[in-house]
């Protein structure tokens, strides 16, 4: 017999493949009941009967998690799934949503979020990555550029919803991420943000294309003026990304 050989018909390197097609058919089944642990089991309507679906290799039993900010999770969950505001078009399975309630408050379509930790990001340092120039003394415009401090901000529909008031500025990338709005009295006359990616600067005003400027005065708010969470970010980034949709019925309909 040759080197390697166990018998006429059996050898080393026969054994060591068949040992790898097990060990990876092992793999792959791993993997897919692990990655079932968030958005499983499946569930979808036929003609109004809510049903569910386990997948290929049916649903992983459940682990628990210790995080950092949530605590003890334990994933996946048996309870129904999370209900969004918002009802299918028609009875077709996979029909588009059509939304029950504010798409742009709902987090419906491009105003979906997600539900992150109520607390402020963070730098390598364990500094609080986001805050407004007011207590960060060591950050100015620019010589050479104009300050956005001071000038009105004017929603789509060319109206003036409010005054930058002052600039967040992030410390880890050293760039202005929101700017501090303050409404006018019939939108509200409250402080609210205005992401900077949403944001077009001219000569003398700034305009912000994804909403008008009445709908300033549902931005969502803060709990602490000289503080921003990850939740809190997420969903006024969302509010300005649904009005690309919903600010106004003509922006759902076909373009032809």
């Amino acid at each position: 017999m040759a080197t390697g050989a166990i018998t006429e018909y059996v050898d080393v390197a026969q054994l060591v493949l068949y040992a790898f097609w097990v060990f990876f058919a092992a793999l792959v089944y791993y993997l897919t009941i692990e990655s079932k642990r968030e958005g499983f089991p499946l569930e979808y309507d036929i003609r109004g009967e809510t049903r569910r679906a386990a997948g290929i290799a049916g649903m992983p039993a459940p682990k628990t998690f210790h995080t950092e900010y949530w605590g003890d999770v334990t994933v996946p969950k048996d309870g129904p799934l999370e209900q969004v505001a918002a009802r299918p078009s028609s009875y077709l399975n996979g029909a588009p949503l059509v939304p029950t309630g504010n798409p742009m408050l709902d987090g419906v379509g491009p105003g979906a979020f997600t539900k992150r930790a109520d607390i402020p990001d963070m730098t390598s340092e364990g500094q609080k990555r986001i805050l407004p120039g007011r207590l960060l003394g060591q950050f100015t415009v620019a010589k050479q550029d104009k300050t956005p401090v001071g000038m009105e901000v004017m929603g789509d529909d060319g109206l003036i919803a409010g005054t930058v008031k002052e600039l967040w500025i992030d410390q880890a990338e050293v760039v202005i991420r929101y700017f501090e709005i303050e409404t006018l009295p019939e939108f509200g006359g409250r402080r609210v943000l205005l992401p900077m990616n949403f944001s077009r600067i001219h000569r003398d005003y700034i305009k912000v294309e994804s909403i008008l400027a009445n709908q300033f005065a549902l931005v969502p708010g803060l709990k602490s003026q000289d503080q921003i969470t990850l939740l809190e970010e997420e969903k006024i980034m969302a509010y300005f990304g649904g009005g690309t949709l919903y600010a106004t019925p003509e922006r759902q309909e076909p373009l032809i």
